[in-house]
């Protein structure tokens, strides 16, 4: 029996928000996400080489994501919340300690099983603890401003790094780092779980995995609906590791590279705050939501400016707006048993997308400026929004 919002229990949903904000502020409350670029550089890696770390990080989100998903179907789903910070922890502690190549890629390979581990299993866990105090109404403004508690992590990482680092360097940055990642485990092991795990006899999360991928091969909504959080993730996914080198290119000091940051992802935490009442925009306003970013975006970078930076932000924005409008799409459409499997499989999707875009990024940088690559991949958003405009019209002659 669904109960009306007078009637969810006002506590229950207190608890579960209350851990996931708190989870999502820590878990991007890291000191290194605005300098571990610089930290590669400094080290000596060229551009292609800091590339391939990027991307094998994604690699091993391509091999484990789903799995991991499957998994967060048939086993503890707060479990596998705190055990992803802890391996998250162990990379870092890596690159600091022996910053080298073999380091920072044994890093990321923590860092993308710890980030597999969490993804699918968060979403999946939020959505079906408010379906069981009936309010699974509220999870588009949940998870926007769960989206808005995580930037605001990130921000005040942003504002911290720069003194921080230049008090103690990347061994300052890194440490504080260690104790935000086990101050996010902690606060995973706070998390409610009331969901039932189904008995799946020997066959575990492969038959998980098989049923999910069936649902999406029948149902068109949900294949479309999959497919669309990768067109909208992926790509400013990307070109968020390279913002402290576009952010350099203008002439700043590094110091100042953090705060710049924090201005970019400020700009992102208001697009998550205004998830809610976005929720309502169709086909043709969510379009119309992405040309727009996209557009500012190559504004933005092309400008080689305070400005430009300022709108690379609200682009971002726009962007992270339409990515909880995305994740809220899917979860809509797929059922509790196969939640956190699917949303595994559109965070598998964003992740190759990702990866190739970090091999155009190296590609385009090796002649053009960050600022003018930024441009160029704005246009991958201009073309999903043609596509939803398109696939809009279709259906309305249909």
């Amino acid at each position: 029996m669904t109960l009306s919002p007078a009637r969810v229990p006002a506590t229950g949903v207190r608890r579960l928000t209350t851990t996931l904000y708190g989870y999502a502020f820590l878990d991007d409350f890291v000191l290194l996400y605005p300098v571990y670029a610089l930290l590669f550089a400094d080290t000596g890696l060229s551009l292609w080489q800091i590339s391939s770390l990027f991307a094998l990080w994604s690699v091993t989100g391509v091999l484990l994501e789903v799995p991991s998903g499957a998994w967060a179907d048939t086993a503890s789903r707060r479990r596998l919340l705190w055990i992803g910070p802890l391996l998250t922890a162990a990379g870092f502690a890596l690159w600091v300690a022996v910053p080298s190549y073999g380091a920072f890629a044994a890093g990321f390979v923590l860092w993308g099983a710890g980030g597999a581990l969490g993804s699918g299993a968060l979403e999946a866990l939020v959505y079906d603890e408010l379906d069981h105090l009936g309010a699974a109404g509220r999870y588009a403004r949940v998870m926007g401003r769960a989206r808005a508690a995580r930037l605001t992590g990130t921000v005040a990482s942003l504002g911290l790094a720069g003194p921080v680092f230049a008090q103690g360097g990347y061994a300052a940055v890194g440490a504080a780092s260690l104790v935000a990642c086990a101050l996010t485990a902690l606060t995973a092991t706070r998390f409610p779980e009331h969901r039932v795990r189904p008995e799946t006899g020997g066959e575990g999360w492969a038959a998980t995995l098989r049923t999910g991928l069936a649902q999406v091969r029948r149902d068109r909504s949900v294949r479309g609906a999959l497919l669309l959080v990768p067109a909208v993730a992926a790509v400013w996914g990307a070109l968020d590791e390279y913002t402290p080198l576009l952010v350099r290119d203008i002439g700043v000091a590094e110091a100042t590279v953090p705060y710049l940051i924090m201005l970019i992802w400020a700009g992102a935490t208001v697009g998550g705050l205004l998830a809610g009442p976005a929720e309502r925009l169709g086909t043709t306003g969510f379009a119309a939501l992405l040309a727009g970013a996209a557009l500012v975006l190559a504004v933005g970078g092309v400008s080689r400016s305070l400005t430009g930076i300022a709108l690379v932000g609200l682009a971002f924005a726009g962007f992270q707006l339409a990515e909880v409008l995305a994740d809220v799409r899917l979860q809509h459409r797929i059922d509790e048993s196969r939640r956190a499997t699917l949303t595994s499989v559109a965070s598998l999707a964003t992740e190759l997308a990702t990866v190739a875009t970090f091999g155009a990024y190296a590609l385009l940088g090796a002649g053009l400026s960050h600022g003018t690559v930024f441009a160029v991949l704005a246009v991958p958003y201009l073309m999903t929004a043609l596509a939803l405009l398109r696939a809009r019209a279709a259906t309305a002659r249909r």
